[in-house]
């Protein structure tokens, strides 16, 4: 049954904490998720917060921690000593160790490390922390379940019964030779039917996929996607199994770099949250803003050039927004198609060939549009000189911006910068301006003016 939390319970346990009964705080959250745990934290202050998690049981706080927002679990962190923040890590994963102790300044991360009792675990962690955040090494656990391929069957059964302890979950059985050089997996239901005299070489399946400690973390992602894997072997430069990644991994690891995209669309320039510093806050949003100011400045002189038409068919400045508007819509539609092929991996063809296509929808978009305007101009009585003006401006504005959302990401992309800056304001501002110089360019030579 799904754990209800109201604001009738979170008034109980602040009133709890603040009589400080751990009796009958500990009674209330005897049984309560972890996940659950993490949501009560967040509803309670700083110093309510911090006094449950120095309560509880480390085994489960150490889990709640890991469901919070980066932002409350720093504030928490950093009320924390040293050895109670080891205390945390002794009970985690090594990924997720390394993933909190990341989050610490260098002197704290050495002070940290200093207090963790078990030394393997220490050393995993520290290994980890060598490795890019975003690449298979950063994403990956030491945590895993491997044989020998010379082991027999009966041996290797009690050889996994004391590897399975330090495993939350066992996705995958790992075969290695000597030298600790992945060879293979190996199914459970084989194990369990082969002969107890048999050896591991003559029962595990040699195809495994894998990835390299090196290998990028959207790529690890599309291979686990691709084939349905709930776990991958991570191997050094030398072939040698040092880690895994599991399905839940790689989830969080989707979700964050969708954030990510989604905050540089909309032309945030940092990683940030809604509780964050206005200093931060402001350093994320303005630069993309300060953009898009000079974008507004370049098509206010722009009109400026082009006063004398505007004196002779005032009614060219009405259709100015419209066709502004257009331009940035269909330059973000063209570029977010990109940019979703580009990070599924799934753009077929050259580059002039998607060039050539996104033309050919272009005209037929542009031509469907125009003739709408031409309609709308009949409708209203509007010149039929400046309609045309105002269909073929579209057109035009209509191939251009889809020209740009379209090249744009790619060459972004070769050029190793995230083709997500592609669809904000990057994108808007450069149509627009684009846009408003065709208007009235085009208009220029078929009014005459």
């Amino acid at each position: 049954m799904q754990f209800q939390i109201s604001s009738e319970l979170i008034e109980k346990l602040k009133f709890l904490v603040e009589q400080e009964n751990n009796e009958e705080l500990l009674l209330h959250l005897e049984d309560v998720h972890h996940a659950d745990i993490a949501e009560i934290l967040t509803e309670l202050s700083l110093e309510e917060a911090t006094y449950l998690v120095k309560l509880l049981d480390s085994q489960k706080t150490s889990e709640a921690l890991m469901e919070l927002e980066e932002g409350v679990r720093e504030r928490i962190l950093d009320t924390l000593s040293a050895k109670e923040i080891a205390e945390e890590l002794e009970e985690m994963d090594t990924d997720d160790a390394a993933d909190i102790i990341s989050e610490l300044s260098p002197e704290r991360q050495q002070n940290v490390i200093a207090e963790l009792v078990d030394e393997e675990h220490a050393d995993n962690i520290v290994e980890l922390l060598r490795y890019d955040e975003d690449s298979a090494g950063g994403l990956m656990a030491k945590e895993l379940v491997k044989v020998k391929e010379n082991w027999s069957v009966t041996g290797c059964m009690t050889e996994m019964r004391e590897q399975a302890e330090n495993v939350t979950r066992v996705h995958s059985i790992y075969v290695v030779d000597d030298k600790n050089k992945l060879k293979g997996r190996l199914s459970l239901k084989d194990l369990l039917t082969a002969p107890s005299h048999a050896n591991i070489q003559d029962v595990y399946i040699p195809q495994v996929d894998y990835v390299t400690v090196h290998t990028e973390g959207e790529e690890v992602a599309r291979i686990m996607q691709k084939y349905d894997l709930e776990a991958i072997p991570v191997v050094d430069e030398m072939g040698r199994l040092v880690g895994r990644i599991t399905i839940d991994d790689i989830v969080d690891f989707i979700k964050e770099e969708a954030e990510k995209d989604y905050q540089m669309a909309s032309g945030i320039s940092e990683n940030v949250e809604a509780d964050d510093s206005l200093l931060r806050l402001t350093r994320a949003r303005l630069p993309w803003l300060v953009l898009g100011l000079f974008g507004g400045l370049g098509s206010v002189y722009i009109m400026k050039g082009f006063e004398e038409a505007l004196e002779q068919f005032p009614i060219l400045f009405f259709f100015t927004p419209l066709i502004a508007a257009m331009a940035g819509n269909v330059g973000v539609q063209s570029s977010a198609i990109i940019v979703q092929g580009l990070a599924n991996d799934n753009l077929r063809g050259s580059l002039l060939q998607r060039l050539i296509k996104e033309v050919s929808l272009s005209l037929i978009n542009g031509i469907a549009l125009g003739i709408l305007v031409i309609l709308f101009g009949l409708i209203v009585g509007q010149d039929q000189l400046v309609s045309i003006t105002i269909a073929a401006s579209l057109l035009s504005v209509i191939i251009v911006a889809a020209l740009v959302g379209t090249f744009v990401p790619i060459i972004l992309n070769k050029q190793g910068i995230d083709p997500a800056i592609a669809t904000g304001p990057f994108i808007t501002t450069s149509n627009d301006i684009f846009g408003i110089f065709l208007f009235f360019y085009i208009s220029k030579l078929v009014l005459g003016f």
